[in-house]
């Protein structure tokens, strides 16, 4: 990994606006891995950051803060490295801006000029409340789990033979872990899908198996996205994580083949 990588490195916070901290991943080493040299991606969707802890000056210095949602295509050439994230966004703590649309063109042109790709960004204000609907699917977290395993094996995916089903299956117990600091990382995942029936207790085996995998969270999720379309057959799939926040960010991944939308979501511990 490039030594200009930030994550789990002692640097000085700078709070003067500087774009340069922002560091792109590629995405192309991790992807060939798990499909070998493409073409075309097996799926599209976005990765869904928010920012929690955004700030910067008026034209008088006076200090505005707000949450920045963000949406960086799965297409994209690269990823965002985590801490670099964080140093650039605190760099606008001590920069004045006209308004807050200058602030999101000023995201948006720096992101997507990073990333390779267009980025969606929206500005939150502190009082504005988030939706908070009713968490979509069945729960399969009841179940108990016989000799877990906690490295990723798509072999525990299993199908119930003769049986369909159109549905949303959720787990609240994904944890990997940072390939960089070895710091958890925690999240809810959903997985849509119709076709051949997944067993719940499989598919909680599984994601389980993630407990001591270290990678990114986007890889995370087109590891587990690879692995259920391979062993399961699905005629269509979407796989959704919500990871908590870490350092004021959150990152959520999705990834579908059907063209559907990610759910309006926000789990409590987010």
């Amino acid at each position: 990994m490039s030594e200009k990588v930030l994550l789990g490195k002692s640097n000085a916070y700078k709070d003067n606006y500087q774009p340069e901290l922002l560091h792109p991943i590629h995405r192309g080493e991790a992807r060939e891995k798990l499909f070998g040299p493409i073409a075309e991606l097996p799926f599209s969707g976005y990765d869904y950051w928010t920012a929690y802890e955004l700030s910067w000056l008026n034209r008088k210095g006076k200090p505005i803060c707000a949450m920045a949602e963000f949406a960086f295509p799965a297409d994209s050439t690269a990823i965002v490295e985590s801490k670099s994230f964080k140093y650039y966004l605190n760099s606008y703590n001590q920069t004045q801006f006209v308004n807050s649309d200058h602030v999101r063109q000023t995201l948006v042109h720096d992101l997507s000029s990073a990333v390779g790709a267009q980025v969606k960004v929206s500005l939150r204000g502190p009082d504005d409340p988030f939706d908070a609907p009713s968490l979509p699917g069945t729960c399969v977290d009841s179940h108990e789990l016989e000799n877990p395993v906690y490295e990723p094996d798509a072999g525990l995916l299993k199908i119930r033979a003769g049986q369909r089903a159109n549905e949303t299956l959720f787990s609240h117990l994904l944890k990997s872990n940072c390939p960089v600091t070895g710091q958890p990382d925690w999240a809810s995942i959903w997985v849509t899908y119709k076709g051949n029936k997944i067993t719940e207790a499989s598919l909680l085996a599984y994601i389980v198996s993630f407990r001591k995998h270290q990678d990114f969270h986007e890889n995370c999720v087109e590891r587990i996205f690879a692995d259920i379309q391979q062993q399961c057959q699905p005629e269509s799939l979407s796989v959704y994580a919500r990871y908590t926040r870490r350092g004021g960010l959150d990152i959520n991944p999705f990834r579908t083949n059907c063209g559907a939308q990610a759910p309006v979501l926000r789990v409590p511990r987010q």
